[in-house]
């Protein structure tokens, strides 16, 4: 049997296809949104019994954050995270299918940093579950915050923390080793994860070793469905189904985020190896090696951080922590999560039957420019669903206005070293849609958005180069 028949038999779908559906841009009427999810999800052709009585779907959104972290407050998250009506249309399609049998489990692991609480609030999740429960009382719907800790923070900087109950199921521990996009990278030992402790990501990753904790609730899923939102990311490009897995990780400082240094010492941390790049890389270093496990030290950091910005930048300005297209760690480790995802189970053993996957996307209000947490918000009335999260992401990005190409998570999708999961050219990928423009081949699409990349992504991979800030 060749390599990619093999992969194909990973799917139970065609990984190909994409539906694309129109939409008003905004969530006044949840009808609406729900045509469109089902116009998406219907486009696709899925097989009958693609979701049946007694499965246990998992639906995962991106809730990141209850807010933009420029504005705090109910206000402004529309744009940031999966819109709750965008949820509740997946949910009900989900349990129709299920006639009475089986559960739904809404599920995500935010950013540490973020209040469930606030979250729950601000998008009026209890009154979507009400409902849902309602109107299907044989399913068993629920929502789960998978996290074992949530931070309080202070202008960034972790001042106390709180223990969570995490994920029911426990975690799935997979080792990929020398199937990691990882494996023989020259920046393992100077990886960069969640926190402050450094050492902790690189024992996770080193010689051999490149293991992963994900939460098994989601691993068990018999049908998972990824309900991301369409957004622009600092460290990947584009944020959409690929990179939504993150939010399925029992302990996130397990997850390479850069590799700290400059080009010049073989790191992805800054993007020039200028004096004060090399400075603030000695400081931060030796403030985060002090500050790892000390809370009272943490927080009489907060006003020498605020200095320090005074003499460095502000994140929105000056580009750090692997916050540009030269990011060459984040895009690996993306990878690595699909590759636990698609190839092992939830007792983390390599899985012998195909896993059934859905993507819906959320792009109804996107974020353009500097995401995924402090994004502008963008028109776009689109839903996006698909049955491969490359195809999805590959499209998605096009339809943003960029180059799929030139992103390197989508590049390098079609070359990893191990443990492939895409059994498919990027030239077969095809769009169904109503739009004309949008409808056939990816490569022939036309009639695009013109999102604006995070800031330091502006130049490197928009069809139509974006105006360099003043």
């Amino acid at each position: 049997m060749s390599a990619a028949n093999a992969m194909g038999r990973m799917w139970a779908t065609e990984p190909t296809v994409v539906g694309l559906a129109r939409s008003e841009p905004g969530y006044a009427s949840l009808a609406q949104v729900e045509a469109a999810v089902r116009q998406a999800i219907g486009s696709l052709g899925l097989p009958p019994g693609f979701v049946h009585p007694g499965d246990r779907v998992v639906v995962k959104p991106n809730w990141v954050k209850q807010n933009d972290e420029r504005h705090p407050g109910p206000g402004h998250w529309e744009h940031i995270v999966t819109h709750p009506s965008v949820v509740e249309a997946v949910v009900r399609w989900a349990a129709e299918q299920l006639c009475g049998e089986g559960s739904v489990t809404i599920c995500d692991a935010p950013l540490t940093d973020s209040s469930f609480a606030k979250l729950r609030e601000y998008c009026s999740l209890d009154a979507m579950l009400a409902r849902c429960r309602r109107d299907f009382p044989g399913v068993h719907i629920d929502i789960l915050d998978l996290r074992p800790e949530e931070w309080l923070t202070r202008d960034g900087v972790t001042v106390a923390t709180t223990k969570l109950p995490g994920d029911p199921a426990g975690g799935t521990l997979v080792r990929l080793d020398d199937a990691s996009e990882l494996a023989g990278y020259p920046g393992c030992g100077r990886l960069y994860g969640a926190n402050y402790d450094i050492a902790e990501t690189n024992r996770h990753h080193t010689g051999d070793r490149h293991e992963y904790l994900l939460c098994r609730t989601p691993m068990d899923a018999d049908v998972f469905i990824n309900v991301p939102k369409l957004k622009t990311h600092r460290k990947v490009g584009v944020t959409c189904a690929l990179k939504n897995l993150v939010g399925v990780n029992e302990d996130k400082n397990w997850l390479p985020h850069h590799t700290e240094g400059t080009p010049a010492t073989g790191g992805d941390q800054f993007p020039a190896d200028t004096a004060r790049a090399r400075l603030e890389h000695a400081w931060m270093g030796a403030v985060k090696a002090r500050l790892r496990h000390h809370l009272a030290l943490s927080r009489a950091f907060v006003p020498a951080k605020a200095v320090g910005r005074l003499f460095f930048g502000g994140s929105l300005q000056v580009v750090r922590s692997g916050n540009w297209y030269g990011n060459d760690t984040c895009w690996r480790m993306v990878h690595d999560l699909n590759k636990c995802f698609f190839h092992f189970d939830g007792s983390g053993v390599r899985r012998t039957a195909p896993r059934r996957y859905l993507a819906v996307v959320d792009g109804i209000i996107a974020g353009e420019g500097n995401g995924p947490i402090a994004a502008d918000p963008i028109d776009c009335g689109v839903v996006i669903a698909g049955t491969h999260p490359v195809a999805v992401d590959c499209t998605a990005a096009t339809l943003m206005g960029f180059v799929w190409e030139r992103v390197p998570l989508l590049r390098q999708a079609f070359m990893l070293e191990g443990l492939g999961y895409v059994p498919f050219a990027a030239q077969d990928i095809r769009v169904v849609s109503d739009n004309a423009d949008w409808h056939g081949p990816l490569a022939g699409m036309t009639g695009t958005f013109h999102f604006r990349p995070h800031f330091g992504w502006v130049g490197a991979i928009e069809a139509v180069p974006t105006e360099q800030p003043a």
